[in-house]
């Protein structure tokens, strides 16, 4: 199955976050007309608005992009939130799509969905086999659903719904926020204060050892634009780039990218996580698509907009 972009009302919701931000970006390569609202304009937390606004547009295909996401920290301090928000949302786009006669929709979730001991790489197949990891299960939880919602929806209704599950990403507007932020940005973010204070050390959560997959967001949304347009199926699709490292190689690696030259310290009272999450890209490369950048060159980018942007 092949399905064409061009000409089509392509809504991104979500668009001011890192992963929509990435999807407006590689769509104005497609041809088609980019629909994006801010929060003032829709929220989705309101069915009505949301079915309104979407009865009114009328896209042709939807990248529900737009989610409640953190970092451990968040995860821990937040759990209502994190599955409240994010199963409201999903449904109501869902919902809305399907009212409206919507040709596709695309659901994101993310890695964290997995079994906590899921052996490495993770297969799509995984999914649900066993208990997951405690400091994210509530945004998990509200992704599975997701997933789930999606394949009801083309079961029930024959809606053309499809989900993907990014690993971990990064890059142009991430958020870098230490309260809430994920590890590269927390990280990068760490590593240019101690550099411009002149530090002698930089503290790094855990004992680094756990080991963790990273994608540039931009990679990430060719991906789903390549799935969008390729992908016609219930199952949910790994988004990655099938490698990975220990947090203590990445944070070397975000300090010389940053330039900090100090000694990396072990903070061994704050939680690991996961030991290691890799997921299997195969289903992916099957289908035709590989990343193009580097972490190293990911990272890069991401510093400079950093430097740009901070203020």
């Amino acid at each position: 199955m092949s399905y064409d972009l061009a000409g089509k009302r392509v809504f991104v919701a979500g668009h001011r976050g890192m992963v929509g931000g990435a999807l407006v970006r590689r769509l104005g390569e497609e041809g088609c007309e980019v629909l994006t609202a801010g929060r003032d304009e829709l929220d989705l937390i309101d069915q009505r608005q949301t079915f309104d606004w979407v009865e009114k547009q009328r896209p042709d295909a939807i990248f529900m992009a737009a989610a409640k996401v953190g970092g451990i920290m968040a995860n821990s301090t937040y759990p209502a939130q994190f599955l409240y928000k994010n199963l409201v949302m999903q449904a109501n786009i869902a919902e809305a799509a399907r009212l409206a006669g919507t040709e596709k929709l695309m659901l994101l979730g993310s890695s964290c969905i997995y079994p906590k001991f899921a052996p490495q790489p993770i297969e799509e197949s995984s999914l649900l086999t066993g208990p997951l990891e405690p400091t994210n299960e509530w945004y998990a939880i509200a992704k599975i659903a997701g997933i789930k919602l999606g394949e009801s929806y083309r079961i029930e209704h024959g809606c053309d719904f499809i989900s993907a599950m990014p690993t971990n990403l990064y890059g142009i507007g991430d958020n870098f926020d230490l309260e809430s932020s994920h590890v590269v940005p927390a990280l990068m973010r760490k590593a240019h204060e101690a550099k411009l204070s002149g530090a002698k050390q930089l503290v790094m959560w855990g004992t680094g050892t756990p080991r963790r997959e990273f994608l540039y967001a931009d990679d990430c949304a060719d991906a789903l634009v390549f799935l969008m347009k390729a992908y016609s199926d219930g199952p949910h699709v790994n988004v990655g780039s099938g490698e990975d490292l220990e947090i203590r190689e990445l944070t070397k690696l975000v300090c010389e990218v940053v330039g900090f030259e100090g000694e990396i310290v072990a903070d061994t009272s704050k939680p690991d996580g996961t030991p290691r999450k890799l997921m299997a890209a195969d289903k992916l490369r099957g289908l035709g698509w590989s990343p193009k950048t580097s972490l190293k060159d990911g990272l890069a980018k991401t510093y400079r907009w950093f430097l740009e942007n901070r203020a």
